[in-house]
């Protein structure tokens, strides 16, 4: 095993026809978190979807795909995408996400989206760990003069498809800035997904793979899976 914390991010907002071994419904939810762990992931990252394969975040999908992988890999670390482009309206995306009663391990909250510290601080207050989701240096610096920043189970650094090392460490700087204890994780999407996976083993950070981030292996070539991704992030980490 590798010394890096590797999270499986394992469908995202993708849909079958990008790939026709995502993951949609609970049940192939449940069976690819257990295939992830067992290729080395230490928790899973999910994104609930209704049954034509778009994000959902209502608490009966919610609680379908949460409690499915509950009773498949119980233990096992697990959270859910809180997404506003599942529910684009800030104050109706808290109310739907206190309606859930299956509650997940964690959640993420994208910082720069409507709401985000209100509806950390709901999390919070459920029990539900916060994973900071930050995108650019705005959502850096807003996130460090939080209420919430103290208190985070971890704090991501996202960077899309033309993200480069240098822009992660210099939100990683703005990020230990801050003085939280929360530890920090790197991870990129598509081009940068494995640079950047590479980049954080580098710089003692957790990183994150799975279909959400990358369809691909590092030779280019399709993963026919998301433990396939996993698989080749613990030893492309463990050289």
């Amino acid at each position: 095993m590798p010394l890096t914390y590797v999270k499986a991010c394992i469908n995202g907002a993708r849909t079958p026809e990008q790939h026709p071994g995502l993951p949609i419904t609970p049940d192939q939810l449940a069976v690819a978190a257990a295939d992830v762990h067992r290729a080395g992931a230490q928790a899973v990252h999910l994104h609930p979807k209704s049954p034509d394969g778009v994000d959902s975040l209502q608490p009966a999908v919610v609680d379908a795909a949460v409690g499915a992988v509950r009773h498949a890999m119980p233990g096992l670390p697990l959270g859910v995408t809180t997404g506003y482009w599942a529910l684009p309206d800030e104050h109706e995306r808290r109310r739907t996400v206190e309606s859930w009663s299956v509650l997940p391990d964690f959640a993420s909250v994208n910082w720069h989206e409507p709401g985000a510290e209100d509806l950390a601080k709901l999390l919070l207050d459920r029990g539900i760990g916060v994973e900071a989701g930050i995108f650019h240096a705005e959502a850096a610096d807003s996130w460090a003069a939080s209420e919430v920043a103290p208190h985070c189970l971890r704090v991501m650094i996202e960077l899309q498809g033309d993200g480069d090392t240098d822009t992660a460490d210099d939100l990683l700087a703005r990020i230990r800035a801050a003085g939280s204890p929360a530890p920090v994780l790197l991870h990129g999407l598509d081009e940068s997904c494995w640079p950047l996976l590479e980049h954080a083993g580098l710089r003692g950070l957790q990183t994150r793979i799975g279909m959400e981030d990358t369809l691909r292996l590092p030779d280019g070539s399709m993963a026919a899976d998301n433990a396939a991704l996993v698989a080749a992030a613990v030893d492309l980490l463990s050289r």
